[in-house]
């Protein structure tokens, strides 16, 4: 390895050090340095001559040696890679007096040429070889990085080459191809939908020609699955000229042609997502996805995490190799947005890594109209790359070749190292942040600029008719070609009535169907044969003799053995169960979040830890069942792990993946993936998905944000059957609303308001056939209820449900029953009903809650229910979900018990 890439000016001692070691006993240095410093063989005699005087010519060598170190450490500063701006100046400089060297050296021969494979070299020579390589088109920093092994692979391949691409005659007619399809598929969009939003690629054209280099050269390394998540900047030049999307679809939504699908309530055409099988230059097939997003930037990065991971571990059974994401960024978003952070802190996780994601920016200078000096504290906008120490490329926008060079290079990298790699594309924007938005308010100097700078097209073309590889009729040729196809696309568009869908329900979504009203009113059969249940009970139970585990995991363990003699299964059982149940049948469970392998409340414990040791082991992998279990404690992170399980769940919709928030109400660190994915996608974007989010919930005094996970927030969603809602009361009741999941012929969003003091509950227990003769209920009776002689009825959901029955028990009343909404959405209208009908003699109904009056199911269930006339019980409105005081929360859930039982009725 050569260590003098980690050296800068002020080392040149140390090398001293070293030498002066060398010449007295070679085998005092370590190999490298031997090496090294046979180079300087010559100069032993004089040094032992020089009574321990180094040389001046060998000192020289090591200033020579800084001084390649410095270009490959800071060239970057110095590059010419902005193609409408000055670069800001930094210092020290490059300049020769900054590493004690002087003009009078640059016709000496130096060793240290060898240093950057030249050999022995005029120093002028080696200033040439720096600055081509490092100092022109293309910028690169990777002297951070701290494995030797990746700096000395980059330092090869980019000092060998000196960053000079040298494409042959077929490759640059693709490139070509590719430019000119981007610039003129812009222009024409530009000229035949005056004044529509396109959110154009216009100024950084470039990046379409380097992003099908990167994946074409990615389909030669192995790759047969691309990934992609972009925002709304050049995403129809991508759809078009990438993923092959007609152009006729897309003339047909910019005609405002209604969805060919009444159902889909559709999004703007830049938000949208397509998948394809596309054939590559070398004949083999890819499969492209692009993945549909909102308007908040760089959301989408984590959902394509998780569609990855999915592909990885199910399609490519765990080669990440065959599968890569690519991020395509702006240069605002990525230094401001604080879910980039994440999602990169994630990328060498066990849990979430992919083998690397490759990054594109396109940099536009400009955040709609912030300038790059007031968008970010850092030098670049890609600073947050060393936070996992990625290589990042910084390269000029209007040189396509270079651009194209380094895709090869990233993709090289990534398939290497299995790292993220940054590719900084800097260029402009043609326009404003849209195409009626006026820049000159803001950025007057830069557009005057912008003006008057040919695109980079007519760069490329001037580049190719000056070398002679093409004449201006080969290229105008090419466009004119080009731009009849788009005319004759459009001449189609305008005579079609509705605007085509691609269906999504294919390849993994086969036999998935969309759901229709009906499909609600009764849940699927998902119990289980007794036989089954008890072998798989029994097996989950048991710890392997041939290793000693902590006594109180022996404890737990042993009690769940009892609760198989005992017929008495808690809440972590019933849970368990449906995984392994699940598992035994085929299906894989994905699970992921703060705390999840022994649980928050640690009632869990779906992995556990071998007696003084880091050995772990997980019960349910060791059924004997086809399926597994990936369970991962998430780093501290509800928005970027949310959003990769979602994603995860949209590439495997025949797995079961949940996210649990560690308190439900911390789901709210991730309010954007539930608000823009989760419970709109399937009507934005005709996209299901089957995520189980898993919320803690329940007043016990902890304070006001341990205590709601704000179900009212969900609920005030809800529409169209776009979620299922359940605040399940019984590990049965959770065993079966976990396998309906897959046992439904549809996709839907599942969120679970789950217990804390239900964990341990004694009475919150089930039997075995709980498990195996029942299914979900979304309804539960009062068991315990005379229908003849109740004449009140409160409805209730979650734990106030335990609460309740032990006060009537208490009080000795039997006039009132409670009845639980075990599922709140979609509304058990018909199910809810047919319980109501027994208790003929009813006369006044109840809605009782724990929380707030403005909170919780109450005014959801009231409007659902306005034909009862419900009466509200429960704590006042409030601001704070809940008090701080456990005094004053004991007297609110007094007073919520003294209201129903002394039948004093509020509003």
């Amino acid at each position: 390895m050569d260590k003098f890439s980690y050296l800068g000016t002020s080392d040149v001692n140390a090398i001293e050090q070293l030498f002066t070691q060398y010449t007295n006993d070679n085998n005092s240095v370590d190999k490298t340095w031997q090496d090294f410093f046979k180079g300087f063989e010559f100069a032993q005699k004089d040094y032992s001559s020089s009574n321990g005087a180094i040389p001046e010519n060998v000192t020289k060598e090591f200033k020579v040696i800084n001084l390649i170190n410095g270009y490959r450490s800071r060239g970057h500063l110095f590059t010419r890679t902005n193609p409408v701006r000055q670069r800001r100046t930094y210092t020290p400089t490059l300049a020769l007096e900054n590493f004690e060297l002087s003009h009078k050296d640059l016709e000496t021969v130096f060793q240290a040429g060898n240093q950057i494979g030249i050999g022995a070299a005029k120093l002028k020579d080696i200033i040439v070889h720096l600055e081509t390589t490092y100092c022109a088109s293309i910028g690169v920093e990777y002297a951070f990085l701290r494995n030797p092994e990746e700096t000395k692979w980059l330092q090869d391949r980019i000092e060998k080459s000196k960053n000079i691409p040298n494409f042959n005659k077929d490759e640059k007619k693709v490139i070509l191809n590719k430019l000119i399809q981007a610039v003129t598929f812009e222009n024409f969009l530009a000229t035949k939908f005056v004044g529509q939003k396109r959110f154009s690629l216009e100024g950084g054209e470039s990046f379409l020609p380097a992003l099908n280099t990167l994946m074409e050269h990615g389909v030669k390394l192995g790759i047969e699955d691309y990934v992609i998540g972009m925002a709304h900047r050049g995403r129809l030049n991508v759809l078009a000229n990438i993923m092959n999307k007609p152009t006729k679809d897309i003339f047909t939504e910019f005609e405002g042609r209604p969805s060919e699908d009444s159902v889909f309530d559709g999004d703007v055409k830049y938000h949208m997502g397509y998948s394809s099988d596309i054939k590559s230059d070398s004949g083999k097939q890819v499969h492209i996805s692009l993945t549909p997003n909102p308007s908040h930037l760089e959301t989408v990065a984590p959902v394509v995490g998780g569609i990855t991971r999915a592909k990885i571990d199910i399609r490519h059974k765990g080669d990440n190799k065959k599968a890569c994401s690519i991020s395509i960024h702006g240069d605002g978003a990525i230094a401001a947005q604080g879910i980039v952070y994440e999602v990169i802190q994630m990328s060498q996780l066990d849990g979430y890594k992919t083998g690397g994601t490759v990054h594109f920016i396109i940099n536009n200078q400009v955040s709609f109209t912030t300038n790059f000096i007031d968008a970010r504290s850092s030098i670049y906008c890609t600073d947050v790359a060393k936070v996992v120490l990625s290589p990042v490329f910084h390269v000029n926008g209007d040189d396509v070749e270079a651009l194209a060079l380094v895709a090869k290079l990233a993709m090289d990298y990534r398939q290497t190292f299995g790292k993220d790699v940054f590719i900084d594309v800097l260029c402009y924007r043609k326009y404003g942040h849209n195409e009626g938005d006026e820049p000159r308010f803001t950025q007057p100097l830069l557009y005057k600029e912008i003006a008057k700078h040919p695109n980079p097209k007519e760069i490329y073309a001037q580049k190719l008719i000056d070398e002679k590889s093409f004449t201006i009729d080969e290229i105008k040729t090419i466009e004119t070609q080009f731009k009849n196809e788009l005319e004759q696309n459009l001449d189609e568009a305008r005579k079609t009535e509705k605007a085509k869908m691609t269906s999504f329900l294919q390849g993994s979504w086969n036999n998935i169907k969309m759901a229709t009203a009906t499909d609600f009113d009764e849940s699927p059969k998902t119990a289980i044969d007794a036989k089954l249940f008890l072998e798989l009970a029994t097996k989950s139970s048991q710890l392997p003799k041939n290793k000693k585990f902590f006594n109180k995991i022996e404890k737990l363990f042993n009690d769940r053995q009892n609760m198989i003699t005992n017929n008495n299964y808690d809440w972590a059982m019933g849970e368990l169960l449906a995984y392994a149940s699940l598992m035994h049948e085929g299906h894989h469970v994905r699970f992921s979040g703060q705390d999840v392998e022994r649980g928050t409340f640690s009632h869990r414990h779906a992995v556990i830890k071998v007696e003084d040791s880091e050995e772990e082991y997980t019960p349910l992998n060791n059924l004997g069942t086809t399926g597994k279990i990936e369970i991962y404690n998430s780093l501290l992170s509800e928005y970027g792990v949310l959003g990769f399980e979602y994603g995860y769940a949209y590439a495997a919709p025949n797995a079961l993946t949940i996210w649990e928030a560690q308190f439900g109400d911390f789901f709210n660190g991730a309010q954007i993936i539930i608000d823009q994915y989760l419970s709109s996608s399937e009507y934005k974007w005709r996209r299901m998905n089957g995520l189980v989010v898993l919320l803690p919930h329940g007043y016990e005094g902890q304070g006001p944000e341990h205590s709601s996970a704000r179900l009212e927030r969900f609920l005030q969603m809800c529409a169209e059957n776009n979620m299922q809602i359940v605040n399940t009361t019984t590990p049965a009741q959770q065993f079966h609303v976990l396998r309906r999941q897959l046992k439904r012929e549809f996709r839907k969003p599942l969120i679970c308001f789950t217990p804390k003091k239900l964990l341990r509950y004694p009475t919150c227990v089930s039997t075995v056939d709980d498990f195996t003769k029942l299914n979900f209920k979304e309804v539960l009776d009062d068991p315990k209820a005379n229908a003849k002689d109740i004449k009140r009825i409160a409805l209730c959901s979650g734990k106030i449900y335990y609460d309740l029955i032990e006060q009537r028990e208490k009080e000795g009343v039997t006039d009132i029953a409670f009845i639980r909404l075990e599922q709140l959405y979609p509304f058990p209208h018909k199910q809810l009903q047919l319980v109501l009908d027994k208790y003929k003699n009813a006369t006044q109904f109840l809605y009782v809650q724990e929380e707030s009056e403005n909170m919780g199911a109450w005014r959801f269930v009231d409007h659902n229910l306005r034909k009862l006339n419900l009466k509200y019980i429960g704590r006042d409105e409030a601001a704070s979900p809940a008090t701080g005081f456990s005094k004053r929360h004991n007297a609110e859930n007094e007073a919520i018990m003294a209201t129903i039982f002394t039948k004093v009725l509020v509003k």
